[in-house]
Parts: structure tokens; sequence; C-alpha cells
């Protein structure tokens, strides 16, 4: 079963149009898949976008500038044939941006239009398990991103890191609201310090992570403080316990003498 929606976010800076596909595996159950083409046109860059996704995972973008399509991951082939043709591509941008057009002058009319966006939302973590001294990739997750544009920037020790920097597209998730992603290439070392900022247009202000290296507690290590910190807490109890019985003791002797 499909369904569609179009939105006008932050004032008429933005047009968001969603199709979407969902896929039952009985007639009776809750979709277990969604399919989502979502199409979007704007004031900031990128001025148009266009992105199909399986539940929350991009499969397929398109490169407005290449008029090409291009797969998430490289294991993922475009199938050009099945994608939505470059001619209805063309059509859709035209429509969004009358529409954009025309949003935009009525917002600029009435001052008082309420405006949609988001605050991103930053975590850093990294690809695989830390070894210090290790080749690793830190990931800077970036969610809450409303209108679809922003720039993000690393700092290592407070200085801009470029090298070994890899960004996606912008792309949907179930909620119509965008998600990106940027890597870099580290080998930690014990006193890195990295940050990921991320800037969107019109905002004054910008959000930012941080990340650290923390080495991981042996587990035999672990599992004998959580022994040792047990056992300390069950002796406190316990000689609680016996303060208390003792104190009872004390005023009933104290009640029951003349």
């Amino acid at each position: 079963m499909g369904r569609g929606r179009c939105a006008a976010g932050l004032g008429a800076l933005a047009v968001l149009c969603a199709a979407a596909a969902a896929a039952a595996t009985a007639p009776q159950e809750e979709p277990a898949h969604l399919f989502s083409e979502v199409f979007f046109c704007q004031r900031d860059p990128p001025f148009s976008g266009l992105a199909q996704t399986l539940d929350d995972d991009e499969l397929f973008w398109f490169d407005f500038p290449g008029s090409t399509w291009h797969p998430r991951l490289p294991s993922f082939q475009p199938e050009v044939q099945n994608r939505t043709s470059i001619d209805k591509i063309g059509k859709q941008r035209d429509f969004c941006n009358e529409v954009l057009t025309l949003l935009t002058n009525f917002s600029d009319t009435y001052i008082g239009m309420p405006e949609a966006k988001g605050i991103p939302q930053v975590e850093i973590f990294t690809l695989q398990p830390l070894q210090l001294g290790k080749p690793n990739t830190l990931v800077c997750s970036v969610t809450n991103v409303f209108p679809p544009s922003a720039t993000i920037s690393w700092q290592h020790q407070d200085k801009p890191v470029d090298l070994g920097v890899t960004t996606t597209q912008i792309y949907p998730i179930q909620t119509l609201d965008f998600q990106i992603f940027s890597y870099l290439e580290v080998t930690p070392q014990e006193r890195d310090v990295y940050s990921c900022t991320v800037k969107t247009p019109r905002s004054k202000f910008s959000s930012m992570a941080f990340w650290v290296p923390k080495d991981p507690i042996a587990s035999q290590l672990l599992e004998d403080v959580l022994c040792g910190l047990g056992c300390g807490v069950g002796i406190l109890f316990t000689v609680m316990g016996l303060a208390l019985i003792a104190l009872a003791l004390r005023f009933r002797r104290a009640a029951g003498s003349p």
C-alpha cells in the first residue's frame, strides 16, 4: 500500500515531499518494512535532494549536478531502470520550486507563519572496538536535521581536521526528518580529544559532540570490583541491621523497667 504527502518547513525555506510503500508479512500484521522516496527543495544548499530508503537505511540517492543515481553502499547496484526516471525527477524539481516560491511569498507576507526546524543531535562513536594505537574510524552521527542542510567539521585538540574525512549525503528517516554521517580515519592515542561540529544555515548556534578514548576495563577486573562492592554493601547493611536490633532491645528494656 502506498501513500504520499508534502510539507513546508522553516517558514517557506524548504518543501519536502515523501512517497512511501509499506510491505506487510500478512494481511493482519503490522508492516514489516517501509520503503520511502523523499524529494525536497529549499533555499539553502543542497537546493534539491532525492533519496530512496528502506526503514531508516538509505538505499540510493540522486546526484543532481551529475543527473545520476548512486548507491549508498558499494555492494548495492543502482539498477537505473528501476529508479525514478531523470525526466520525472526534472518535473518534480520544477514543481517543488514552484511550490517553494509560492510559500516563500506567502510567508514573507504573513510574518507570523510558524517555523519548523530541528536542533541537530550529535553523537560520536568508533566504528570498531577501541584499541589505542590501532587504526579506527570515528563516526559522527547527526539526527534531527531539518531543514535538510548542514555543514560538519572535525577538530583534533581544537585544530581543524580535513584529511581522512568522508561525509554522506543528507537522507530522510521515518520520522520525516533527516540524518547525516561523517567519518574520520584516526589512530587513537591516550590523550586524544576529537570533536564534531554541526552548523545549520540561518542558525546562530552550532551543535557539538566530543570524543576521548576510554580504555575498557578487563572483564575479570570488572567482576572483582563488582564482587568487592557487593560484599562491602552487604557487610554495611548487616552492621546497620545489628545496630538497629540492639537499639530496639535497649528501648524495650527501658520501657519495661519501673
